[in-house]
Parts: C-alpha cells; structure tokens; sequence
C-alpha cells in the first residue's frame, strides 16, 4: 500500500502526519498506521484533526479568487490557476494513538514508544480496519480523551469498521452494546451516540 504522508509531530498518545499530497487526507475517523524503529512494529492511530495552511510557521494563506485582472476564479479554478499553491500549502492531519501491531498481534493500548518524525504514514485498508475493529477496548481510549471531538470521531470510526465488514449490522449492534456498557452512567451521550452510528 503507497504511504500516504510522514510523521511531522509526535507523541506517546497521538501524532500528526503532513500529507504528500495537498488536500489529499485520509478521512475524518478513518485508522492509519505509522512505521516505527522496530521492525515488525507499526502504530494505529484514528485521524481526529484535517487541516490546510501555510507551510511557513505563523504563514496564512491569502486570498486568490480574484486575479489582477479582475477576473473571478471559484474552488478547483484557483488550484488549476495558481499551481504554486501546491509549494506553498501543507496538508496536515492529527491522529490519536489507539494501538499497535507487533509480530502480528494487535494490542489497543499505548505502544512502548511513539511513531518517530519522518517516518511513513499508511492508510489501513478494509481487511486491516475490520481486524483492528474486532475488538472494542479502543471505545474507552476515545470516549474519554481530551481535547478532540471523542463522540464524534469514535462513531466516524464505527460507522467505517461497519462498512469494511460483511456483517455490518452485526457489528453496529456489538458496538452499541459496548458503547452501553461504557456510558451507562451518561444516558444522553449514550443515545447521541447510537443515533450516530445508526445505519
């Protein structure tokens, strides 16, 4: 599978990846996997955070719609008419660390180290999802981390492991249970959340 960016930060629970291709990110709650030093070893993380801007530190991007012309440029236009915007623009994503691969078990915890800067970043594929996904302790590392939008990213992530399985409702029923389990205590954030990974 082509590496889709590289590691540009990193952390024991989350890293952010700078895509080689610009406006070209996984989606929103879709699991990556980042390569390490070990071999064999591989970190899964769950993109959380898409963002594009400048590559210059404190740069913003400026506007381009309308040329000195005063024509009127709309969306892909502007793309298509300033090619440069490819040097100039990153395209980022952030995702949190769910778990690792090693020797070919998977564990949903922290790895003993996190994904060095540089190293490359995958997209998982249908088959690695649906194995990632089989087992649900990842649910409790999501709902109750800090500073990303938890809810919605873990049902994102849900309603994505559904649509990698042949028994899609099968697993949606699975995961509502354990998402019950977990928020038993929560009612109302509880049913947002089985509204959400409702098919």
């Amino acid at each position: 599978m082509q590496r889709i960016g590289e590691v540009i930060e990193s952390s024991t629970t989350r890293f952010t990846a700078g895509a080689y291709e610009l406006l070209e990110a996984p989606p929103f709650g879709s699991l990556v996997r980042a390569q390490t030093r070990s071999e064999g070893m591989a970190v899964y993380g769950l993109v959380y955070e898409i963002r594009t801007g400048s590559k210059e530190p404190g740069g913003r991007a400026v506007m381009r719609g309308r040329t000195y012309s005063g024509r009127n440029l709309y969306d892909g236009e502007i793309y298509h008419e300033h090619p440069d915007l490819a040097e100039v623009l990153q395209t980022e994503f952030s995702a949190i660390t769910v778990g690792f691969v090693e020797g070919g078990r998977c564990y949903q915890y922290l790895p003993p180290h996190p994904p060095p800067v540089h190293y490359s970043v995958y997209p998982s594929d249908d088959a690695e999802l649906a194995g990632f996904c089989e087992s649900s302790d990842f649910f409790r590392s999501v709902l109750f981390a800090a500073q990303i939008p938890s809810d919605e990213l873990l049902s994102a992530a849900i309603r994505a492991a559904a649509r990698a399985r042949p028994d899609s409702r099968d697993y949606l029923v699975r995961a509502g249970r354990e998402l019950a389990s977990l928020l038993k205590d929560d009612y109302d954030r509880l049913t947002a959340l089985l509204r959400r990974i409702r098919p």
